[in-house]
């Protein structure tokens, strides 16, 4: 028990110490207009952990983006999905900042990743530039924001890093943002967590009552329970001037008046985030959308948030026996709310067990598994579940039925067909597909060695073949075949694929490659001339777009321009 406490104390000291440590006035704003969140650190995101500050930009896009510190730029990464264009800066003090769904970068920046993009004649690149090559200075411009990758809308996605490249909560470095208003609390949940567990007579997860008081607490209705049972909270928060309900910073758990769980939203790893299906009540989410934080840590949960955990968080009810259970929520500026939850132990001996859907299909956490039948097969790597499941399999004719999308996976499992049965044309144009609403077919990206096809996948669902025989589309947006269109500062053309996706894009003027961003949100190519690629007068325009299953499609126009 010595040995135990010692490790925990020297832990909890050196969070203690390393957030002391922190710097508090060397990184600023990197927008030049006031600090309005539409994400915040830590925030609950599909999968993941928010990895920092999402900034809004007055739902507009080209606002100047400025080094938040000085530094020099180490990686430059421009993709069509994720952070989109993005900017990362490596400070003397060991730290680095992302900037990402950026519109474009400074003119030197721009220059310099246009000349790679062409010589890779490539949209789509990673750059990692000497420390001598691209320095900047605290306060100069490095980009303009935009809206690039998987932004829903406007804004600048911010982040500081640690010498670990671990995301750190930027408000610990002294970035503030007007918060006036506490969390809002949206519900509080109990869990029997053994089979003799109880609450209020039922062997299920339930809702608690709770009551406002005046002073913005909460007190619960009085529960029954007995065995090891936990919470959950679902929580959200709101700062000043923005509707939107953003991550709290904090949660912290009493029993009895000792602190029994303390959740800060300070730094976490990148390989750690997805272990956030096991932070929250998975179930509950994919059923309603809404996220139940757990107030105990499972034997498998890994995260490195959590500290001062006792017991695992939960509580062991015994009967006859009253306990006071207290729910701290805070945001980062200390605004609290408290919830107050007195427990009576009373044993319940006439209670049913609770149900359990055995299937034929067994799957433990530490152990792979494989079922296969009508030329179809799974296999789920050890690791990839986070708790032993009874798992919901079904092979019918052409599809299976992996289970259902109520239980998070961590790792890709694999999905086989057997294909010997289709011609070596048919073959070309298949692909395995996961049925979404209606049975939609949503490519799953699909690989083909003779006649087996695989795909591997975190989705547990219906998986089919499917073929796609139709090329994509393309069609211009800006100009028209034979159009003179020397006004024009860009050339757009629209492209898409309703079957199994867009896989690649190229476009050619005159023979010569031309350097066009691709925005899927608006189904989008578009070339900029101030790349002075384009000089003739006369010019033929080809475009060639690929799906995933090797249709093509080519596009071919002429215009216009005064030459150059």
């Amino acid at each position: 028990m010595k040995v135990v406490l010692s490790v925990f104390l020297f832990c909890f000291s050196a969070v203690l110490l390393a957030q002391s440590n922190v710097p508090k006035d060397y990184f600023k704003n990197p927008l030049d207009v006031p600090l309005v969140l539409s994400g915040t650190f830590g925030e609950l995101r599909s999968n993941h952990f928010h990895s920092g500050l999402d900034i809004k930009t007055q739902q507009r896009q080209g606002l100047k983006v400025v080094a938040s510190a000085k530094g020099y730029v180490s990686r430059i990464n421009i993709q069509h999905y994720g952070y989109g264009k993005a900017l990362y800066i490596q400070h003397p003090n060991g730290y680095t900042s992302v900037y990402a769904h950026l519109k474009e970068f400074s003119p030197e920046i721009e220059a310099y990743v246009k000349k790679r993009q062409y010589a890779k004649e490539s949209y789509e690149i990673e750059l990692f530039p000497e420390a001598g090559e691209l320095p900047v200075a605290a306060d100069e411009l490095i980009a303009y924001s935009g809206n690039t990758g998987g932004s829903g809308g406007p804004h600048l996605h911010f982040e500081i890093r640690d010498g670990n490249q671990r995301p750190m909560n930027p408000k610990l470095f002294g970035i503030s943002v007007s918060d006036g208003r506490a969390p809002i609390i949206d519900g509080v949940y109990a869990y029997p967590l053994d089979a003799d567990a109880h609450i209020n007579n039922s062997r299920e997860m339930q809702k608690i009552n709770l009551t406002p008081l005046k002073d913005g607490s909460y007190i619960a209705s009085e529960i029954d329970a007995c065995g090891n049972i936990g919470f959950g909270v679902s929580t959200v928060d709101q700062q000043d001037g923005a509707p939107n309900r953003n991550g709290i910073y904090q949660i912290e758990t009493e029993l009895n008046g000792d602190q029994i769980l303390n959740l800060p939203f300070n730094r976490f790893s990148f390989s750690e985030t997805r272990h956030l299906n096991q932070l929250i009540d998975y179930g509950h989410y994919s059923k309603t959308k809404k996220r139940i934080q757990k107030l105990f840590v499972e034997d498998s949960n890994p995260l490195s948030l959590y500290s001062n955990v006792v017991n695992k968080g939960e509580l062991h009810i015994q009967d006859s026996l009253n306990y006071n259970y207290t729910i701290k929520v805070s945001d980062f500026a200390g605004n609290k709310r408290i919830i107050r939850i007195p427990i009576q132990g009373a044993h319940v001996t006439d209670l049913p067990p609770k149900e359990e859907e055995k299937t034929d299909y067994f799957a433990q956490v530490n152990q792979p598994f494989s079922a296969e039948a009508n030329g179809m097969d799974i296999y789920i790597p050890k690791g990839s579940l986070y708790t032993d499941t009874f798992l919901d399999i079904e092979f019918k004719d052409d599809k299976v039925k992996v289970h259902n999308e109520h239980t998070p996976l961590h790792k890709n499992i694999s999905i086989g067909f057997d294909v010997s049965n289709y011609s070596a044309e048919e073959k070309e144009k298949l692909f395995i597909a996961r049925l979404g609403y209606r049975d939609r077919f949503n490519y799953s990206s699909t690989y083909k060695k003779a006649n087996r096809f695989t795909t591997r996948t975190r989705t547990f669902g219906e998986y089919t073949l499917a073929s796609d025989v139709t090329p994509p589309k393309i069609w211009p947006k800006n100009f028209n075949d034979g159009q003179w269109i020397s006004n024009n500062s860009t050339l757009q053309v629209g492209i898409s694929d309703d079957l199994s996706g867009i896989k690649s894009y190229r476009a050619t003027v005159n023979g010569k490659f031309i350097l066009m961003e691709y925005e899927y949100k608006n189904n989008t190519l578009t070339h900029d001339f101030s790349d002075d690629v384009v000089t003739e007068t006369e010019n033929q325009l080809k475009i060639i777009v690929t799906d995933n299953v090797g249709n093509s499609s080519t596009y071919e126009a002429t215009f216009f321009r005064k030459d150059s």
